[in-house]
């Protein structure tokens, strides 16, 4: 079996400065909720549905009593379904 007899030198060394990374923390970055299941369309404004059984979504779990943002075409779906909550 053939060994790799070349030595690797260290890309970093004491003579180059190694840059210093700056965070800005003053503000934090805010994102908007994400909407779970199908994509809004165009105009759409998402909807808060109380789920009121136990629900798996692109893999993540939603237990009952959970609020998600939905669009109104998934929302609808919900309901006819029975996956809501009464409110």
């Amino acid at each position: 079996m053939a060994t790799n007899t070349t030595i690797k030198k260290n890309t970093a060394t004491a003579a180059e400065p190694v840059p210093d990374t700056v965070i800005d923390t003053t503000e934090p970055t805010r994102r908007a909720p994400a909407v779970v299941g199908p994509p809004l369309g165009l105009g759409q404004e998402p909807e808060t549905v109380t789920l009121s059984h136990h629900l798996r979504i692109s893999g993540t779990d939603y237990t009952p009593g959970a609020k998600i943002l939905v669009s109104p075409d998934y929302a609808r779906r919900l309901r006819g379904q029975g996956f809501t909550a009464r409110t």
